[in-house]
């Protein structure tokens, strides 16, 4: 067999990474230094949209796809007929150097599957990222995947040197990952997210005395649709971490077939992107707009409405708790009206201080009127009159744009404005 070249083991690395998709980097504020290169600024850094609109960019790759597991679920598990190519990391290293002075990138995802066991992965991607901080002075971003099972030296040593760390719990349930996963262990996984959990707030708490440790938090991914876990199950877990552990994000995974096992859903299935998309707005709904999970489903209903987004039909599951005057509501409750998404609940505030809103004044201020307008009133008009459940609900669908086969979709429906899909108000 010939000798793979540089690029090709680099289009390998990368398409093996792609399936990973916890790796927003907002959050950091590491500053260049004297004689550095590189920034990851908050303002500069953002593997999703900017607030204009630009998507930013980071290097995002394994440092190899060998593997020691088996999970049934992931492309690069030992059982995998596929071409295994490994980097060095001095080849990791100029590759991410490279890139980013031709402006190709902003900074590094890097990630690896578990070659000879944990701790001699984990050592690896250390070098890697020691090399590029310390001999090529790179003050950039880089976002580093923890190793499960891995030494807790060896976490904390990735966390000083990291802007964001994460390690995927890849399956919602202990159940589950032994079902997919037999030789992976969930404590393997947990206990090093709680070790950074805890590391994170000890550098709050000490502030400029401690040197920063993951100051971009940490993240995880959960993959949706390989098991029957429900959407409550799937939501109830992400509160539990935001709560428990201070994450920054839960990354929602729809599942692509990458195998006949039997313990899979059929090779035929199309990855659900729509109830991946429903769970991204469930998410949002939790992180701010002051919901809990049990307010959005429960077991008697344990899977959000694929015809709604779930902040929809929470507020047709509580008519009674409508229409809201927005002159005398309390900004949480403004909340909770489809249509009025943080930014124009904090308008709202602001504006009727000085004056009394009328339904005119609610479009000026971000409010999407074809969805809210049957929540609410402004100083007493409109109002939701005595429409009947379906036909409100009928209202809420329509003019949604219908998608006849799997596609990639964007976080919020496509009657809100486009700045919406920006500001994540819905």
């Amino acid at each position: 067999m010939q000798p793979l070249t540089f690029e090709e083991k680099l289009r390998i690395l990368a398409e093996s990474a792609r399936y990973d998709v916890s790796c927003s980097s907002s959050g950091s504020k590491r500053g260049n230094r004297t004689g550095g290169i590189g920034n990851a600024a908050s303002c500069g850094i953002c593997h999703s949209w900017s607030a204009d609109g630009r998507c930013i960019s980071l290097l995002k790759i394994l440092l190899t796809n060998h593997c020691i597991f088996d999970c049934a679920y992931c492309p690069n598990r030992r059982s995998s007929d596929i071409r295994r190519v490994a980097l060095t990391p001095d080849e990791a290293a100029e590759l991410t150097i490279n890139f980013y002075r031709r402006n190709y990138i902003e900074g590094l995802f890097l990630s690896s599957g578990v070659v000879r066991s944990p701790d001699y992965t984990m050592e690896l991607l250390i070098e890697t990222v020691c090399k590029l901080r310390e001999e090529h002075r790179f003050n950039g971003y880089v976002h580093l995947k923890l190793t499960p099972g891995a030494d807790p030296l060896l976490v904390e040593r990735a966390g000083r040197l990291a802007d964001r760390v994460s390690i995927n719990l890849e399956l919602p349930t202990r159940q589950s990952l032994a079902l997919l996963a037999p030789e992976k262990s969930r404590d393997a996984i947990i206990l090093p997210m709680r070790q950074v959990s805890g590391l994170i707030a000890a550098r709050k708490e000490e502030r400029r005395r401690a040197p920063a440790f993951a100051p971009a938090g940490q993240s995880t991914q959960v993959i949706i649709g390989a098991t029957p876990d429900s959407d409550f199950r799937i939501i109830t877990l992400s509160e539990k971490l935001y709560q428990g552990l201070g994450l920054k994000r839960v990354y929602y995974s729809a599942y692509v077939p990458v195998s006949s096992d039997p313990r899979l859903p059929s090779p035929n299935t199309a990855p659900l992107l729509l109830r991946e998309h429903r769970l991204y707005q469930a998410d949002w709904l939790l992180r701010f707009y002051g919901f809990a999970a049990d307010e959005l489903l429960d077991l008697g209903a344990p899977n959000l409405d694929p015809e709604l987004d779930p902040k929809a039909a929470w507020a047709l599951r509580n008519r009674h708790l409508f229409p809201v005057e927005v002159n005398r509501a309390e900004y949480e409750l403004l909340l909770r009206i489809p249509g009025i998404g943080v930014r124009s609940a904090q308008r709202i505030i602001r504006t009727r201080r000085v004056q009394r809103l009328r339904e005119e004044d609610l479009a000026r201020l971000g409010v999407v009127l074809k969805r809210a307008r049957y929540f609410l009133t402004a100083d007493g008009l409109p109002s939701t009159g005595d429409l009947p459940h379906d036909r409100l609900k009928a209202l809420q669908i329509s003019g949604r744009k219908r998608r006849s086969g799997p596609e990639q979709l964007s976080l919020f429906e496509a009657t809100i404005t486009d700045s919406s899909a920006v500001t994540g108000e819905f």
